[in-house]
């Protein structure tokens, strides 16, 4: 009986978390009670419960994208103590900010429950909805993939809470079973999301587009390398999506948002800002500035760089990427530009990374899509294989040099290490990183206080 009360007061508890208030996504009106199997009754409750999701997301990356992406990679330093100097010395322990990953977990929840119950407000329609929950399964395959590599093995949850008899205390879940269940979602999501919206949606909402370069980026993750150039080519031939043609339009990606090499960005307003200002520009130090190393990693002549921090400075104190160029980083006013997590240039690199591994005559044209990203940045092509190698090694390394200049700052670097098996070799030097089993984040300690079957990552026990 004991063990029944606690399970009731537990899954009561849940459902206070989940149901409670959220605030409007943009101009879209999400869901503001809990979203159960009776909310979902008519076309706009189903558009709610799913704009209820993205809500969720916009409060897991406004600050996490760059502790989890950059904070622990070799792009960034930090003058300043708490999390940012945690995460830069790789000093990680379960009571760090970054661990938490309950913010996830509403996404996926909100998710579970839109995917669930959608088909109530669609009756006699088999097909309704179908493609508001190819929305929600590809933001449930994001929350997941992040998951995956943030944590590795993790709890997986793929149905509603809607009674006390299930099991709340979850365990962890293999890692490739959750990425054999991210790579369903996006299956169905590229099958069943909208090609476009036709206005700023297409860029904070889930498209074909987008549901097809995050699976591009899951194929990268498992070095499925076939499967990454299949994906990719979908996104590089989708009309939706075009390079920026000049340095102005470049930094525009970020500072203005809604640009069309933007696949995937989160949604802020004036309402619901973020924290970019306080990560990147405010103060006489940003939480994070531009590592030594990267200053001295990229090309003469590169034109993405003033866009990036002052060169005119020895040791610049701000990111201007996000907030644009020039920004003043005595300015408190909080930051409401999207967070552009996925963008054409990324897909492109990764399919060029994609036909390098794969090699043969794939070579010319991962050659050729490296030099559209070097060539507008007004960098000289690499004429030969040969000659990417005889700067960086090999093409690979070429390719993920680029990566490291053209996406710095977007929460990508510190996945590029992990994948590419770089990480421990990139990162020793700076911090002493030296064991695989680093490579993931503690579980936090709240969230393993609340649940008994929960066992902490291997290397913080």
């Amino acid at each position: 009986m004991k063990a029944l009360i606690n399970k009731t007061v537990s899954l009561l508890l849940i459902i206070l978390l989940f149901g409670s208030c959220v605030k409007q996504v943009l101009d879209k009106k999400p869901v503001s009670s809990f979203p159960g199997e009776d909310f979902y009754k008519t076309p706009d409750d189903a558009q709610a419960g799913v704009n209820g999701i993205y809500n969720a997301a916009q409060g897991v990356f406004r600050i996490n994208f760059a502790y989890w992406g950059e904070a622990r990679a070799d792009n960034v330093q930090t003058a300043q103590s708490g999390e940012s100097l945690t995460l830069t010395q790789n000093n990680l322990t379960e009571s760090a900010v970054s661990a938490n990953w309950t913010g996830l977990y509403t996404m996926i929840s909100r998710a579970n429950y839109a995917i669930a119950y959608i088909p109530n407000a669609y009756p006699g329609d088999p097909d309704g909805g179908k493609q508001l929950m190819g929305q929600a399964r590809a933001l449930r395959a994001l929350a997941y993939f992040y998951l995956v590599r943030v944590w590795g093995d993790v709890p997986l949850v793929t149905e509603p809470y809607t009674s006390i008899e299930q099991d709340i205390f979850v365990s962890k879940t293999n890692k490739e079973q959750v990425l054999d269940q991210i790579e369903t979602d996006l299956g169905y999501a590229v099958q069943n999301c909208a090609d476009r919206f036709n206005n700023n949606d297409d860029r904070i909402k889930f498209t074909k587009g987008g549901a097809y370069a995050l699976l591009a980026q899951v194929y990268m993750w498992r070095k499925k390398y076939a499967e990454a150039a299949t994906a990719s080519k979908m996104v590089l031939d989708n009309s939706l999506y075009t390079l920026a043609a000049s340095m102005d339009d470049w930094g525009k990606i970020f500072t203005n948002s809604y640009s069309s090499e933007s696949i995937f960005e989160i949604g802020y307003n004036e309402t619901q800002t973020n924290s970019l200002r306080v990560l990147y520009a405010v103060g006489s130090d940003a939480m994070f500035t531009p590592s030594a190393k990267f200053r001295s990693s990229y090309e003469q002549g590169d034109k993405r760089i003033p866009y990036v921090y002052d060169t005119t400075v020895a040791t610049p104190k701000a990111i201007w990427k996000f907030l644009g160029k020039g920004v003043s980083d005595e300015d408190p006013s909080p930051s409401r530009q999207n967070i552009v997590l996925i963008r054409l240039a990324d897909i492109l690199l990764l399919r060029a990374e994609a036909l390098a591994r794969t090699g043969g005559t794939n070579i010319a044209e991962s050659l050729s899509l490296l030099n559209r990203i070097r060539q507008r940045a007004g960098l000289p092509a690499f004429e030969t294989e040969a000659a990417a190698a005889a700067r960086y090694g090999d093409l690979e390394s070429a390719i993920l040099h680029e990566r490291s200049i053209e996406l710095c700052f977007e929460g990508h670097r510190w996945f590029d290490l992990v994948r590419t098996g770089k990480a421990i070799t990139t990162m020793r030097p700076v911090n002493g990183l030296s064991d695989e089993r680093n490579l993931v984040w503690p579980v936090f300690v709240s969230v393993l206080n609340k649940n008994p079957n929960l066992e902490q990552s291997e290397f913080y026990k």
